[in-house]
């Protein structure tokens, strides 16, 4: 099948162009009532709504999350299967503090401009709404489900304070720690007691003890979560909770492990009982290098100048890093304030529906469907995508369907301590 990709490209910046009014409306819309993890009811409707009416086959629900959906547009032509992906979870508290409004709407107006611009194609183009990015882990739940298996490559784009393709994303998991001793007269009785707060707080001293010898892109943060019921009471019960990160899964686990012998040293110095239970976060983001040039180029054919990560960028963790682990795809970022804000503040809330987070949208949505454009018109590109997969798999840099499905079990667990 020929096509004129520039025809098809000048065509797309049209279409978006006239959906300008009605994705910032949806972005607004979206913004102005913020939905928590798996609770993104009217969003999703919304999103599913309006890419019903741009001639797109939805289906919802999909995967077993009431809040997901995937819409189709086939191309009329046997091809590759693309997954652009939308996100629109908030915050507690500060709303749409990471700008999902943002990328729900550049994904769905790629969708849109793309069934609207008239062309065939050869394959298939998915626009997959996946909820609960927040610590929800809506992508890896519609993974393991089953609905990634037949997509070749995946994209998507977030708003940031740079515009980028290449930026990756940190490993992580969570660690609940409960700490168990025995309640005693704070005053008249100590020496009965066994305290659990101080477990807690021994466990916080040991871990800080060793950020001396951790990389320089280790994060290890907690909180407490319970230190007692009253002053005067030796506390029984006491918790923390922790989110442990790093670059890559292997250095992670070393972490893991680290923030372990710190609980297990507090619980032996107070004579507590340790419980200890880790939660699967996100694996990090290897960006797919044929699918980032390709999103490069039509980042600055909007105007947009890409920049490259700096070696020490501070990252955050998404679950797109699972989805780069088992078949070609980027989480590629679109500026929408300076340097001097970062995301999850009140400050990056405003500007997601600020003037330039307007202009992200429209600006994201074409550059989103025209990177599909190039990957559907130019046949080779997606092999290439997928022999930059195999020798990531190939250097252990990415761990493919079956070794993601395989390691995810041993990050997850239970576990106590005397």
């Amino acid at each position: 099948m020929g096509i004129d990709l520039e025809s098809w490209k000048a065509r797309i910046r049209t279409v978006v162009g006239e959906l300008r009014a009605e994705l910032v409306a949806l972005s607004h819309d979206i913004h102005a009532h913020p939905e928590l993890a798996f609770n993104e009811h009217r969003a999703s409707a919304s999103l599913a709504d309006a890419l019903e009416r741009g001639g797109l086959r939805v289906e919802r629900g999909v995967g077993g999350l009431a809040t997901a959906f995937r819409a189709a547009l086939d191309g009329g032509e046997p091809g590759p299967t693309l997954a652009i992906l939308a996100e629109y979870d908030a915050l507690p508290g500060i709303g749409h503090a990471c700008g999902h409004n943002i990328i729900a709407t550049t994904a769905i107006g790629a969708g849109l401009a793309l069934a609207r611009s008239g062309q065939r194609f050869p394959g298939r183009v998915l626009v997959i709404g996946t909820p609960a990015e927040e610590g929800g882990g809506g992508k890896i739940l519609l993974a393991e489900a089953g609905i990634f298996d037949d997509v070749d490559a995946s994209f998507m784009l977030h708003p940031s304070r740079s515009n980028m393709v290449r930026r990756s994303s940190l490993a992580s998991s969570r660690i609940e720690l409960v700490f168990h001793g025995k309640a005693s007269h704070a005053a008249g009785a100590p020496d009965l007691g066994i305290n659990a707060l101080e477990a807690v707080i021994q466990t916080f001293v040991g871990v800080n003890a060793r950020r001396l010898q951790m990389r320089g892109d280790a994060r290890v943060h907690g909180i407490i979560t319970h230190g007692g019921d009253a002053v005067n009471i030796i506390p029984a019960r006491a918790a923390a909770r922790f989110s442990v990160r790093a670059r890559d899964r292997a250095y992670q686990r070393k972490l893991v492990e680290m923030v372990r012998h710190a609980a297990e040293a507090g619980a032996t110095a107070t004579g507590a009982r340790l419980e200890w239970t880790e939660t699967r976060g996100y694996d990090n983001t290897v960006p797919n290098t044929t699918i980032a040039d390709v999103m490069a180029r039509n980042m600055a054919a909007v105007g947009r100048s890409v920049i490259e990560p700096a070696p020490n960028e501070r990252m955050g963790s998404t679950d797109m890093g699972d989805i780069s682990q088992i078949l070609p795809a980027i989480h590629a970022y679109v500026a929408i304030v300076p340097d001097t804000i970062a995301n999850h503040t009140v400050e990056f809330a405003a500007a997601a529906a600020s003037p330039a987070g307007d202009d992200a949208v429209a600006d994201g949505a074409a550059m989103l469907a025209m990177t599909a454009a190039d990957l559907l018109a130019e046949s080779s590109l997606i092999g290439q995508a997928k022999a930059d997969f195999a020798r990531q798999l190939g250097a252990g840099e990415v761990a493919g369907r079956e070794g993601w499905l395989a390691r995810s079990k041993a990050y997850t667990g239970r576990g106590t301590s005397e």
